[in-house]
């Protein structure tokens, strides 16, 4: 009799790749809710970069307003003096004759073998100084008040002298100086501001008599330092006009300019003012450049997408467009108050794509036959600066600038998206471990399931 046998063999499921395929069509939502958080954060951060540019922008802007409203001050010797002018200059010539420069008095304290020994017997002695006008014997205090210190065993050396002066920070410096002689270190006083008004006064209260006779300094009593530079005002003319100042920098002399004096005059000097066009051209350069760094984004980041190209990050979106008009607009109401009322009159002009280009010709000749409108064309109150200045503040504020208020919006979609992915994904784990329960028993059914059906086969194979 014939026998045959019949090969057993487990005949199961691949669970995991079941449950694997089953999973990715119940993640289906939540990869497009991922897709789309996505793009809400490309949104998101294309936004920030919007910020980046309308923040350059408005800085280039706050340049061109302060820019238009400038002067140049240009000295004929620069090694006599240097000039500097600001909005309220006016333009000329000045001829500036210098026969003193302001000088700090200077003193200095005799000779001491050594910088560290003790000077006097350490009693506690309190040292006042005063600053004020010396003529002759007499000191007029300047008003600013009496500054003191106190000298005693801690602090009663050369050193520690000067060390406590400076502490103070009262009006006056302190150095020690080697003079190489026999009692080389000498302690130098010098007032920290110049000017006949802040000669130095230096009394005590005589506790040690060896420290009032090293430090006293008075006009009209005993001088026991040496003076090595006078308290000295700056004595000039501006046009014959005679003036003095207790500083070589003057900001009083000449409307709107500064002065700042470093050498006498054998000849008059001179100083002319004139409007700065070069800081003009400069800001209006930089205005363009930032405004077509800005403009050009605005544009590509809210481009729809075509068959060839791909659209941009913003496009649609509401704000975009609401800023593009709104600048539109700005561009698009002219200026009052002078002659000049659009920019495109000083060579300022749109071009077919958008952008903006100057014409610098135009800007000089405008410049030079009527600075004043081209200054009002920018800088008024209804000047293309000033109001772009203020869109871009509109724009840029933290709590309900346009920016910041999509940036919100975007961010609470994406809050919301994230709690209905927590749920889902809580859901799916669920979901996973469900799946692989319920075909992990089927499949053990199966392997049953074959396992009686070999068992029979080979039971009627056998009967047969």
């Amino acid at each position: 009799m014939a026998t045959s046998s019949v090969a057993s063999s487990s005949v199961g499921l691949d669970v995991p790749g079941l449950v694997s395929q089953l999973m990715a069509v119940e993640r289906q939502p939540i990869d497009k809710i991922n897709t789309r958080v996505a793009s809400y954060q490309t949104k998101i951060s294309s936004f920030g970069t919007i910020s980046g540019l309308v923040s350059g922008f408005q800085t280039a802007l706050q340049s061109l307003k302060n820019s238009s409203l400038g002067f140049s001050a240009t000295p004929s010797d620069t090694s006599i003096f240097s000039a500097s002018a600001g909005s309220t200059a006016a333009v000329g010539t000045y001829a500036l004759n210098v026969t003193k420069l302001a000088q700090a008095q200077s003193l200095v304290a005799v000779g001491q073998a050594s910088s560290t020994a003790a000077i006097g017997s350490g009693n506690a002695t309190v040292v006042t100084f005063d600053f004020g006008t010396t003529n002759g014997a007499v000191f007029t205090s300047n008003g600013s008040g009496t500054k003191s210190i106190t000298i005693d065993g801690t602090n009663n050396t050369l050193q520690g002298i000067s060390d406590a002066i400076n502490a103070a920070q009262m009006g006056v410096s302190a150095t020690i100086v080697n003079d190489g002689s026999g009692t080389p270190y000498r302690l130098a006083l010098t007032s920290t501001n110049s000017g006949l008004s802040n000669s130095i006064k230096i009394t005590t209260d005589a506790v040690d008599a060896t420290v009032a006779g090293f430090l006293t300094h008075d006009p009209a009593g005993a001088q026991n330092l040496t003076q090595t530079v006078a308290a000295q005002d700056a004595n000039f003319t501006v046009n014959g006009i005679a003036l003095s100042n207790a500083s070589n920098t003057i900001t009083d002399a000449i409307q709107g300019v500064s002065l700042t004096l470093t050498k006498l005059t054998t000849t008059p000097a001179t100083l002319t003012v004139t409007r700065d066009t070069s800081a003009v051209s400069t800001a209006v350069s930089g205005f363009i450049d930032a405004y077509n760094a800005l403009a050009s984004q605005l544009k590509s980041r809210s481009a729809y997408g075509s068959a060839t190209a791909q659209g941009g990050a913003l496009a649609g979106d509401g704000t975009l467009r609401l800023m593009q008009d709104q600048l539109r607009g700005i561009f698009n109401t002219a200026a009052s108050g002078g002659t000049l009322t659009y920019l495109s009159e000083v060579g300022v002009a749109f071009q077919a794509d958008g952008t903006l280009k100057l014409d610098s010709s135009k800007l000089n000749s405008a410049m030079a036959s009527n600075f004043s409108d081209v200054t009002n064309l920018f800088s008024s109150a209804t000047g293309f600066a000033t109001r772009l200045d203020a869109w871009a503040t509109s724009a840029l504020s933290p709590g309900d600038g346009l920016i910041a208020t999509r940036t919100d919006s975007l961010n609470t979609s994406i809050k919301d998206y994230n709690d209905q992915l927590s749920k889902l994904e809580a859901r799916m784990a669920a979901l996973q471990k469900r799946y692989t329960a319920t075909y992990s028993n089927l499949n053990m059914l199966l392997i049953s399931m074959n396992g009686t059906s070999s068992y029979l086969s080979q039971q009627l194979s056998n009967g047969a």
